[in-house]
């Protein structure tokens, strides 16, 4: 669902997929190639809210802030189910795991890697390339060229998303039994630790 507030009226490129159970509220501005799921609340009406190209905020998540901040997702930002992002900045190719909380002033260098369940403290400045975890979030170790090439990846299926979904997503009526000609689902992602082993790394 889409809501103007003060004249304000969201944008959204044609490229990317909003699901109708999401709401997007006022100042807000989602790039080319982007995914928003179900439950996810963008709401902009006391700042701004930006996305660039190719990011994605996954079920549940909010972004939102205090009055005349703009929260701004850089180009491949990946907002992992149920994280809430209030009044930070997130770099490019960074990813905020599920659950995570991101408190205002926050600022993530780009390609940084925030685990699960974390809390950043709010005025947080993290470099570039840091992976964070605890609550409160600390700097555990620098991120790896493999991490980043696994969060890539995984971004890179959310960013071909919004087209799949404009394609093919539609309401239906469940069925009461497995039909025998059921699809059957390839596998696509590569996952981190499978990465690694072709490596032969531990």
């Amino acid at each position: 669902m889409f809501y103007s507030f003060k004249g304000f009226i969201p944008v959204v490129h044609p490229s990317s997929f909003v699901h109708p159970q999401a709401t997007v509220t006022g100042n807000v501005v989602i790039g080319r190639n982007c995914y928003i799921g179900p439950g996810a609340a963008l709401r902009g009406d006391w700042g701004g809210i930006v996305l660039e190209d190719g990011c994605n905020v996954q079920e549940n998540c909010t972004i939102h802030m205090f009055p005349g901040i703009t929260v701004l997702l850089k180009e491949g930002a990946h907002i992992g189910h149920g994280a809430v992002v209030h009044g930070a900045q997130i770099g490019r190719n960074c990813l905020v795991g599920m659950n995570s909380v991101l408190m205002d002033n926050v600022e993530l260098g780009d390609e940084c890697i925030v685990g699960a369940m974390s809390f950043v403290k709010e005025g947080t400045r993290v470099p570039a390339r840091s992976l964070l975890a605890g609550n409160p979030a600390k700097i555990i170790k620098e991120v790896s060229d493999d991490m980043i090439a696994w969060k890539t990846s995984g971004t890179a299926l959310y960013q071909a998303l919004p087209a799949e979904m404009q394609q093919y997503w539609q309401p239906c009526e469940p069925l009461t039994a497995l039909p025998a000609n059921r699809p059957q689902q390839e596998l696509l992602y590569t996952t981190w630790q499978q990465i690694k082993k072709e490596k032969g790394q531990s």
